[in-house]
């Protein structure tokens, strides 16, 4: 079945187009037709876009100024391609506890995650302008949203509760929900692949680690614990996001800065992490560059490893046993140093990472583990892509 997936942020489009089956087989079976992204919405964009027999189309500066025009011109590009599309899936950051699993997309569904645009208000309103595009250029076909949100609905109530008063929490729908669902649900997938595992005998660790990142605890190949929670700014370091601290420093800051409550959370997303500690950059290949010469950037890296090591072992005891932790994400695939650092003093649990496999598996898929390691370490890269295809194949396929 042919799936064209949309993946949209806040400024751009990722897309491919994917022949699969669903879940019925495994990923390597699945082809991928093209592939390409726009990017830089709201004026001059850029798209690229890549075809699986080679070819690949010259970059081109277009005039792009929403979803709809981005949308019309990726159709316009993929050709024929588009015309052979059975079925259209979409990537929604939030479907809180409304969507548990991919959903056909109507009327009611759209109104459904419009209502909880407040929960992620710099996703799920970039996801809806899309649907709303694709269905105007591409109506006849049948559409799906796969949420990021729903593989952790299986987080059982202890690790999902918030210690604040029930009727608020009931009110209010204030749980952890958890996010980068799709990439640690990748994760898992190919992990059993790669390892002829029925997903039911899965317990590892999952380290998604990009501008976002994540960690999740899969047991059973169901996640039981995520560090991201009621919103994406919970847990790990990232990007520009703080990740875990005492909550009361949103009313001091407030406070003594004189600004509102919502203008601090605005920094904790957007002034904090590795760009508010290194006062340098938010991408980790600018402050690897300067680590052994800069201290603001040698401080960020090292709390960024910190805190992920911090959340492994955490996830090693909820666990009790695990077979292996799985590094993602733009971080997580390409970066050796960082993955060595978060590594460091856990021979205790059995994991050692090959030095010459940690150094040469960068943007690829391989184990870096010390041979004969108890606890093994893998790189996998993402493909929330192929997610989002199998799952609308397999939705539509029922």
């Amino acid at each position: 079945m042919k799936i064209l997936v949309f993946n949209c942020g806040s400024s751009s489009v990722k897309f491919q187009v994917i022949d699969t089956a669903g879940n019925s087989r495994a990923t390597q079976h699945d082809r991928k037709l093209a592939w390409g992204i726009v990017d830089r919405l709201g004026g001059q964009a850029t798209i690229t876009l890549k075809l699986s027999d080679g070819a690949s189309t010259s970059e081109e500066n277009l005039d792009i100024s929403n979803f709809k025009d981005a949308v019309r011109t990726i159709i316009e590009r993929l050709g024929s391609l588009a015309q052979n599309v059975e079925a259209v899936g979409h990537r929604v950051v939030h479907g809180a506890d409304l969507f548990t699993s991919a959903t056909v997309i109507d009327d009611a569904v759209l109104a459904k995650i419009e209502s909880l645009n407040e929960l992620a208000p710099l996703h799920n309103p970039a996801a809806l302008s899309g649907v709303h595009a694709a269905r105007k250029i591409l109506h006849s076909l049948p559409m799906a949203a796969v949420f990021d949100t729903a593989f952790h609905h299986t987080i059982p109530e202890t690790a999902a509760t918030y210690a604040i008063p029930v009727d608020l929490s009931k009110r209010h729908r204030i749980r952890r929900y958890g996010f980068h669902g799709i990439a640690h649900q990748y994760s898992v997938l190919r992990y059993g692949e790669l390892h002829a595992l029925s997903r039911d005998v899965i317990d590892i660790v999952t380290l998604h680690l990009g501008n976002g990142s994540s960690a999740c605890a899969v047991r059973g190949g169901k996640s039981v614990d995520t560090s991201m929670g009621f919103t994406p700014l919970e847990g790990l370091v990232m990007g520009t996001r703080s990740g875990d601290l005492d909550p009361a420093i949103v009313g001091y800051l407030a406070e003594k800065e004189n600004v509102s409550p919502a203008e601090v959370e605005r920094w904790l997303n957007e002034r904090s992490g590795l760009l508010g500690l290194s006062g340098l950059s938010h991408d980790m290949r600018e402050l690897m560059a300067v680590y052994d010469t800069n201290l603001h950037a040698r401080l960020a890296v090292d709390v960024f490893c910190y805190r992920a090591r911090k959340y492994l072992a955490a996830y090693l005891g909820i666990l009790g046993t695990a077979g292996a932790v799985v590094f993602s994400g733009g971080i997580g695939e390409n970066t050796p140093t960082v993955r060595q650092k978060i590594c460091e003093g856990m021979e205790w649990c059995g994991l050692e990472l090959e030095q010459e496999k940690n150094r040469a598996t960068v943007g690829v898929e391989g184990a870096i583990s010390a041979p004969g390691a108890r606890f093994r370490a893998y790189v996998i890269p993402s493909d929330e892509e192929a997610i989002i295809a199998r799952e609308t194949a397999t939705l539509f396929r029922r």
